[in-house]
């Protein structure tokens, strides 16, 4: 009894020696004067758990990173309490490296500085046989506190957002201040109309009905869709009540974020048909070049897709740690060049590679088979069809029959957000993508001697020969260009689907669908087609709710289209088509 009374007065003369240290002795009115680590060393020795908590808690005056670094220490466990003998309690933490017998130097909490002894020798502590700071349930709420309030004040725009917008979670008023003093401070639109967004939402649940009607009134105006759910419980609660002015004020917010949804879902939707139809031309392109201009259907079409995609597989690994692979049982590996940001870099590479190899690919196969069955089409379908079998299971042969994963760099990863409306970067990416192939392809058909030549073989293969074109170059030419396309379009897919040996299939109907449709050998059409497809198919999907409602429907209205205009939307005429 009695060393637990000499214990206790010994912790509160050691209180008042460390206030004194610190200069302040008026209670904690004063205490916002102090530093970070003069308030926590102060609460480190305090007496009593509601003396230590009110001693955190005048840390939110200020909060700083600072503190909750100090905070953490301390939950943590890694702030000692020495005791000189006398009585008096120094918070230290350890600091150099362990001694033989276990111990460390120290430095005093208060000030950083060595902790010394009264002969000026540095006082080593073994942290096994010195007490810790401890914590107890209400002292670690106390922290949390003040850990959410330091994050409202990250200089981090992200980690700040995403702690304003947690605060409005429960909607505890006792958030309030905090809140409106980061409000009034503020100057990041995008964190200001996070903060509008939680004080209304807090303000929610008000015990003034003229700041309840207030705060509906600016969820009305923000459109806050993270309040609509909440809004709807207002409403619910003020109707049962008979509160007129708040069933008038929730039942405006209300409308708003419902118009504000319409608003999202019609342009989202715009974006994604935007989005589909592009993929569409992506994939189609190069099937219009080979199909619409050269007239030879060629259903291996989709493995010259999963030609791109493997290609910028190998691509990947080889920028990372390299491949291994087993080609017909012979195993071989192909180095990595193990580099630095690799993963972001190498999908600029990969794009040309997959329509050089996809091309290669092509000029082969049109050397080997496609040049003996020009205008005859039935026997040309069915020899590329056999291809796309072999190409198959050549693909599974090297690199198995298991899809593999082609990372997305993290420039393509995400999203950008306007007006609550999600923009993937990918499906940006594939918009501007099918633009810049578009005019690639306008211009090599219209501005270069190549296109000259494959518009004249187009027209007239025998007179184009008569005036010494060499129309089988011009041939093995276009068809090498219009693989190369496809191989690009399956380096792009390789980034929003997976990759497999038969993931061409997935796309050779879409592709000679959109030919079909915009009309044969018409690059303009297909590009209509396309992005008429890609709208109506996600419009469908928008208002029905269903799906596959919407692709039926699609597939409807292609079918009786063709049969007003069997050509297509474009009709190109040529001697060689006709």
């Amino acid at each position: 009894m009695l060393k637990s009374i000499i214990t206790s007065l010994s912790r509160r003369l050691s209180t008042c020696l460390m206030i004194g240290l610190v200069g302040l002795s008026a209670g904690f009115a004063q205490a916002q004067e102090k530093s970070v680590k003069e308030t926590i060393a102060a609460a480190t020795v305090a007496t009593t758990s509601d003396e230590q908590r009110e001693l955190v808690l005048t840390l939110k005056l200020k909060p700083t990173p600072e503190a909750v670094t100090w905070l953490e220490k301390w939950k943590a466990g890694e702030i000692f309490l020495h005791d000189d003998g006398n009585g008096v309690i120094t918070p230290v933490t350890l600091t150099g490296a362990e001694g033989q017998d276990g111990s460390f130097a120290t430095l005093k909490l208060i000030d950083g500085t060595p902790y010394l002894a009264a002969d000026g020798k540095p006082i080593v502590i073994n942290p096994k046989e010195v007490e810790a700071a401890e914590t107890d349930s209400g002292l670690r709420r106390a922290m949390k506190e003040v850990s959410d309030l330091v994050a409202l004040a990250d200089p981090d725009l992200a980690k700040r957002l995403r702690a304003i917008k947690d605060s409005a979670i429960g909607q505890k008023l006792e958030k309030l201040p905090a809140l409106q003093q980061l409000r009034a401070t503020e100057k990041d639109p995008d964190a200001i109309h996070a903060l509008d967004e939680s004080i209304a939402i807090i303000q929610l649940r008000s015990t003034v009905p003229a700041e309840r009607i207030a705060a509906c009134k600016k969820i009305a105006e923000i459109h806050s869709l993270t309040a609509y759910d909440t809004v709807k419980t207002i409403l619910a609660e003020a109707e049962k009540a008979q509160d007129k002015p708040m069933i008038a004020a929730a039942g405006e917010a209300l409308r708003s974020i419902e118009g504000h949804i319409s608003r999202i879902n019609a342009v989202g939707t715009a974006f994604r048909g935007l989005s589909l139809g592009s993929v569409l031309l992506v994939v189609a392109i190069g099937l219009a070049i080979t199909f619409g201009l050269m007239g030879v259907i060629n259903m291996a079409h989709g493995e010259f897709i999963a030609v791109g995609a493997y290609t910028t597989y190998v691509i990947q690994n080889f920028f990372a740690d390299g491949l291994k692979l087993s080609p017909f049982g012979v195993s071989m590996s192909i180095p990595g060049l193990h580099l630095a940001g690799g993963a972001n870099t190498y999908f600029v590479f990969a794009l040309p590679a997959s329509f050089l190899i996809a091309a290669l690919v092509g000029i082969a196969l049109e050397r080997s088979v496609i040049q003996f069955l020009y205008k005859r089409p039935l026997e040309s379908l069915l020899a590329t069809w056999g291809v796309s079998l072999v190409m198959q299971q050549v693909l599974k042969f090297i690199f198995g029959s298991n899809n593999v994963q082609v990372s997305s760099p993290a420039w393509l990863s995400g999203s950008w957000t306007v007006n609550d409306v999600l923009f993937g970067w990918n499906r940006v990416f594939v918009i501007g993508f099918a633009v810049l192939i578009i005019v690639i392809t306008w211009l090599v058909l219209n501005k270069t001697s190549l296109g000259l030549l494959i518009r004249a073989v187009m027209q007239n293969r025998n007179m184009a020969a008569c005036m010494g074109v060499r129309t089988e170059r011009v041939n093995t030419m276009t068809f090498a260009f219009g693989c190369g396309l496809a191989g690009l379009a399956g380096a792009f897919l390789s980034q929003m689907a997976n990759v497999g040996p038969s993931m061409g299939q997935l796309y050779i109907v879409d592709s000679f669908m959109t030919v079909v449709v915009g009309g044969v050998g018409n690059i303009l059409g297909t590009v209509i087609s396309a992005l008429g497809i890609g709208m109506s198919d996600q419009t469908f999907q928008q208002y029905l709710g269903n799906p596959v409602l919407g692709k039926i429907l699609v597939l409807g209205a292609i079918i009786l289209f063709l049969q007003w205009r069997p050509a297509g939307l474009f009709v190109t005429r040529s001697r060689s088509l006709d």
